[in-house]
C-alpha cells in the first residue's frame, strides 16, 4: 500500500505516561496475542469487539471501514480514541506528498469512505488514553 516495503514497521505497541499507541497493521488476533498489550484492552477486544469484528481484521482496515451505527464504534468512542493518519497535503496534488494528522474517532468516521480515498487516508497508529481505558467498566 503505497510504497511500504515492511508491514512489520507499523505493527508496534508503545506507551508513554498518558497513552497506548498501537500500530496499525496489528490485527486484533495478533494483539491479543502479544504481551505488551495492557490486559485491559484484550478484555476490551474479548469482550465487545470480536463479536462485531473478525480477529483477522487489522487496525487500519476496521478504522478505515468503521461507521457510527457499530458497536464497536461506541467502545472506541467511550475510550475516547484517537486515530493517526498519513493523508495527502493537498488532495488535488498528491506528488506534493503526505502529512500526518490525529483524528477523533468520531471524526475519522464522519468521512466516508471514497471521500478518504480522495484524501489518500492511510491508518497509522490506534491512540487510546490511559485514563479512558482504566475508567472504562468491563
Amino acid at each position: 500500500m503505497n510504497n511500504i516495503v515492511n508491514d512489520d514497521d507499523f505493527k508496534y505497541c508503545m506507551q508513554d505516561l498518558e497513552r497506548n499507541y498501537f500500530g496499525a497493521r496489528y490485527s486484533y488476533d495478533e494483539l491479543l496475542k502479544n504481551e505488551m498489550v495492557p490486559f485491559k484492552f484484550k478484555t476490551i477486544i474479548t469482550k465487545y469487539i470480536k463479536d462485531d469484528v473478525d480477529l483477522d481484521v487489522t487496525l487500519e482496515s476496521h478504522f478505515y471501514h468503521m461507521t457510527k451505527e457499530t458497536y464497536d464504534y461506541r467502545v472506541y468512542k467511550q475510550l475516547r480514541s484517537r486515530i493517526r493518519v498519513s493523508q495527502y497535503k493537498d488532495m488535488n496534488k498528491p506528488e506534493k506528498g503526505f502529512k500526518e494528522k490525529v483524528y477523533t474517532i468520531e471524526s475519522l468516521v464522519k468521512i466516508p469512505v471514497d471521500e478518504k480515498e480522495k484524501m489518500g487516508i492511510i491508518v497509522r497508529e490506534l491512540i487510546l488514553s490511559k485514563l479512558a481505558l482504566f475508567g472504562f467498566s468491563v
